[in-house]
């Protein structure tokens, strides 16, 4: 749970992240970025702040704004029924992005969250600079944390069933509750 003020805080913050990549938005754009804590109360370490573009029942096009060192928590798209799960393609528009993959462990440029360290199992890391790309297959553990300057990435993915999505650390909740 945040506060409403550290909500509208986090929001004005994404917008210049995303007035400073150089794309052009709508004032109602902008009202809709979406400031994600993942029900652990510290949007600043462990968090997202989510700007939808398209979402249809086949497409979703995003934009992902990460204050530095912001850490979206490891997760994975699981199936469901016939459907394999989403398959995502992360594109780096601004900043530094440190992407962990299951594989060997090369862990060295970002730092686990204190005392997460059982929540973030996926230890190879990808480096990845403006115009950076990699495309995620379904069901795949992943994790990611800007660097000092933050980042700012496009997500273009299949169909979105983000409130399905996995988590490793159990205390995750998607959906964000604010504090009058």
């Amino acid at each position: 749970m945040i506060t409403r003020q550290a909500y509208l805080d986090a929001q004005k913050r994404a917008i210049e992240a995303l007035r400073h990549s150089g794309l052009s938005f709508t004032d109602q754009e902008l009202e809709r970025i979406e400031v994600v804590d993942f029900g652990l109360s510290d949007v600043n370490r462990e968090g997202a702040q989510i700007l939808t573009l398209v979402q249809t029942e086949r497409l979703s096009v995003k934009l992902l704004i990460l204050f530095p060192q912001q850490t979206e928590p490891e997760h994975w798209h699981p199936p469901i029924g016939q459907d394999p799960g989403k398959e995502e393609t992360i594109r780096v528009l601004t900043g530094t992005l440190y992407l962990y993959l299951p594989g060997e462990a090369t862990l060295k440029q970002c730092q686990i969250p204190e005392g997460k360290e059982q929540f973030y199992t996926s230890r190879n890391g990808l480096i990845m600079r403006e115009n950076g790309q990699v495309t995620l297959k379904p069901g795949t553990k992943h994790w990611f944390q800007a660097g000092a300057e933050g980042a700012v990435l496009f997500s273009f993915s299949t169909a979105v069933r983000d409130l399905i999505d996995q988590f490793s650390d159990p205390n995750v909740v998607r959906v964000t509750k604010i504090d009058q």
